[in-house]
């Protein structure tokens, strides 16, 4: 059984407590190696501030025209886990923290659930810059800013990355696939083929509550495969 605070967690989230036995055993057993693997020894990150101060004065592309400051990233610099996200939206341009607002608090209900606090990981966006209106990113815009978070992913150095929503895992793999025939395997990323798990945003599992079960088995996933990785294990295809 869940603990009585891991299941509120999922109760906020809207997800039925009974989600399938061989999901809540793995969660189960992995449980002390995800733990492990989030708060194990890892190199000193680099300087992310040097990063940050760069970042802030970009003007690679338009969007620094209309933003209101730019939204770099927030977390434990030497996290297991990062989220990537799509980009900012309004309330993120307004407090320069990306995820906040009410997708942000299901995100962290959703890290809760799984024993992880929002600084135990480390968050950011495909893009650091508000597109206006919320639109999709333009390519010229994701390119300006993909050599910032490569860097990223490079200082923080994190076990896995977890692609959350189909823009961000779509620029993020270079690919056009959907999202549905994204999630459920591991991907790699770039030379040294970081592990890529992708899920939904937040966003859209509040327009659509009925795929929050869906969402917390692709998280038990992730938690499965970074035990494995704890263990030294292969989890790339």
């Amino acid at each position: 059984m869940l603990d009585p605070r891991r299941q509120a967690y999922l109760e906020a989230m809207g997800v039925d407590v009974y989600v399938r036995r061989d999901l809540i055993a793995t969660a189960q057993s992995g449980e002390a190696s995800v733990t492990a693997a989030t708060e194990a020894p890892r190199a000193p990150a680099l300087d992310l501030d040097a990063l940050r101060s760069t970042v802030a004065a970009c003007t690679a592309c338009e969007l620094h025209r209309t933003r209101t400051q730019t939204v770099f990233g927030v977390g434990n610099p030497r996290a297991a886990w990062m989220f990537v996200g799509e980009a900012p939206g309004a309330e993120e341009d307004r407090q320069g923290e990306p995820f906040v607002g009410r997708a942000g608090q299901l995100l962290t209900s959703m890290l809760r659930a799984l024993g992880l606090r929002r600084e135990d990981v480390y968050i950011a966006n495909v893009l650091k810059c508000r597109p206006p209106g919320n639109r999709d990113p333009k390519p010229d815009e994701v390119a300006g800013c993909r050599g910032y978070l490569e860097r990223q992913i490079e200082l923080v150095g994190p076990r896995l990355i977890v692609a959350v929503g189909r823009i961000a895992a779509q620029n993020l793999l270079g690919t056009d696939t959907p999202l549905a025939r994204l999630r459920g395997r591991v991907h790699t990323l770039g030379e040294r083929s970081w592990p890529v798990i992708v899920t939904y945003h937040p966003a859209y599992l509040l327009r659509s509550p009925g795929e929050k079960r869906k969402a917390w088995a692709d998280l038990l996933f992730a938690r499965q495969t970074i035990a494995k990785l704890e263990l030294g294990e292969t989890v790339t295809p």
